[in-house]
């Protein structure tokens, strides 16, 4: 019982740290509620997050603010067809010493930080796009036979233009698989735009504040996956996850009708903590079904593909998403 009760006083705690470091964001990036949300959702749960939006909607800001107020060393890569792995993870030089003596020495790429922003990613080759694959997953990189690991806690948010298609390269299914949410930045509404007008043109703008460090983000991040949750949540991810796979005999037959291929376990782990997250960013202290709906869309959309007959129809993979989500959530009301 103490357990418990300790458990709920951790995350209270949490819950009021995290509404302030809410506000301290949403001073730079105004308005865009769902998009902070989801960002700062992948954060806790340790994981990386595609930021899909046009140029211009604030998505670099956000990055560069979520480094202030999280207390994270972060750097920003710049990704153009011509960048080079090496660009990215650092390379080795020989270096001549005072003495005449000449040794390899590692000179560190901007991957070894905190908060990598991989800006238009998919300007980059898939020779460099892959070196992030083992830092993304493995949190550690190889150059020249030896494995250096990457400083705790390491994220990488990536963005991507959805508009322009030439000159860049489709991110591999694998790689894609290893961003914990898709994150669409759509244009803001009269109101929202008008604030950031006056707040962004004036003789002044507000400044972010810094609220976590490394070691009190990577306490967050322990403390959701203590979180409970429900027999129901884990078997509504389930159900979710497992009717988008084609094969399954689960499968709605809209889904076998337009998917080409679905969501692997990654997709289930992904719910599992992101449901935590947002439960805690909106003051729960559980999860609850209409998690499992609201996160269905960025937890999938980049883990599944429609077959090529959908795609030339115009079939839209996020609405079909929503759609399952929503009658799944009916029908296990309903039950």
């Amino acid at each position: 019982m103490a357990d418990a009760e300790d458990l709920v006083a951790e995350i209270e705690v949490l819950e009021a740290k995290l509404s302030e470091a809410k506000t301290a964001i949403t001073r730079r990036f105004i308005g865009q509620e769902q998009v902070v949300d989801l960002t700062l959702a992948s954060m806790l749960c340790g994981g990386h997050a595609l930021l899909i939006g046009l140029p211009g909607l604030g998505k670099t800001r956000l990055v560069e603010t979520l480094s202030t107020v999280m207390g994270l060393n972060g750097n920003r890569v710049q990704f153009t067809p011509d960048l080079m792995p090496a660009d990215i993870l650092g390379s080795e030089v020989l270096e001549t010493g005072a003495d005449g003596s000449r040794a390899f020495k590692f000179i560190e790429g901007p991957i070894f930080c905190q908060l990598l922003m991989a800006d238009e990613i998919n300007r980059a080759s898939p020779r460099t796009q892959s070196a992030l694959l083992q830092a993304m997953q493995e949190k550690v990189v190889t150059v020249a036979g030896e494995t250096r690991a990457l400083e705790a806690p390491f994220h990488v948010l990536a963005t991507q233009n959805p508009i322009e298609q030439e000159g860049t390269y489709p991110l591999p299914e694998a790689q894609l698989d290893r961003f914990l949410v898709q994150i669409d930045v759509a244009y803001p509404d009269r109101d929202t735009e008008k604030d950031i007008l006056l707040a962004t043109t004036g003789a002044e703008e507000a400044e972010a504040y810094q609220v976590f460090d490394p070691a009190s983000l990577i306490a967050a991040q322990r403390l959701l996956r203590r979180m409970p949750v429900g027999d129901t949540v884990v078997e509504t991810i389930l159900d979710l996850v497992r009717a988008f796979r084609p094969a399954d005999p689960s499968s709605p037959e809209r889904v076998r009708d337009i998917v080409a291929w679905g969501p692997g376990p990654r997709a289930a782990q992904a719910l599992m903590l992101t449901v935590r997250a947002r439960a805690l960013l909106q003051g729960r202290l559980a999860p609850s079904m209409e998690d499992v709906t609201a996160l269905a869309r960025p937890v999938l959309v980049h883990r599944m593909a429609l077959t090529f007959s959908a795609r030339a129809r115009g079939e839209d993979l996020g609405a079909l998403i929503e759609e399952v989500a929503g009658g799944l959530l009916r029908s296990e009301a309903a039950a």
